[in-house]
């Protein structure tokens, strides 16, 4: 039995859509966010030293805990996805396509997307109320000549990939896009979709799997904090 220990709002939905397109049973253990900083609680350092969702168990492997989203993914499919279902063909160029794609998404593309979420609450408790407007225009600074760019630099890049083929690995859906999902769905979250056609229509076609719509079943709605 695999457990997920899925912080509420998190990348840790992920796992769960990526374990429903697998068909694994596992168990859900869910853990709420401080309302006042939005952190993890300290109870998920009894999971993982880190304290971060997403974490998984795995009671066939004694209890064995994996973290970070991206060596998740690769474990559940190593462990479980014997017909390939999930991962392209070894040697294969969508085979590379998938692996370049699976670390972009935490490598390179959340990044900028955290470090705009953090930016954008400097404005807010617990930010002292004297600071805030100092802080409401660094956050303003750096959105207008760093993250801005970059992250349409990205999200261009993004949708050029999905031109030619529905899925980031190509014709078939892959792991690599239940990664890619949540960074997309970062970007949709604050209207920046409208000129990304690829990306819309990529989210449309998460969407309308019956794994995914299980996922949110079981773990929630995909919302970005």
């Amino acid at each position: 039995m695999i457990h997920v220990h899925h912080l509420e709002n998190s990348r840790s939905q992920r796992v769960l859509w990526c374990l429903e397109e697998l068909g694994v049973d596992y168990e859900l253990v869910t853990y709420r966010r401080d309302p006042e900083t939005m952190l993890a609680p300290a109870s998920l350092k009894d999971v993982h030293p880190l304290g971060k969702a997403p974490v998984i168990t795995d009671e066939g492997r004694d209890g064995r805990a994996v973290a970070e989203s991206g060596a998740i993914l690769e474990y559940l499919v190593e462990r479980f996805d014997e017909a390939g279902k999930l991962v392209p063909p070894a040697g294969s160029d969508a085979r590379e396509d998938y692996r370049f794609w699976l670390h972009h998404a935490e490598g390179s593309a959340m990044p900028p997307l955290v470090m705009r979420l953090v930016f954008s609450r400097l404005d807010k408790p617990p930010v002292p109320v004297l600071m805030r407007p100092l802080g409401r225009q660094f956050a303003k600074g750096v959105e207008r000549r760093f993250l801005g760019p970059r992250l349409r630099e990205l999200a261009g890049f993004w949708n050029d990939a999905l031109a030619e083929s529905p899925w980031f690995a190509g014709e078939h859906f892959s792991a690599a896009d239940i990664q890619m999902s949540f960074p997309i769905l970062a970007l949709e979250s604050r209207g920046g979709l409208a000129k990304l056609p690829n990306l819309a229509n990529f989210l449309v076609r998460c969407r309308e799997r019956e794994a995914y719509r299980r996922a949110v079943e079981r773990g929630g709605e995909f919302s970005v904090v």
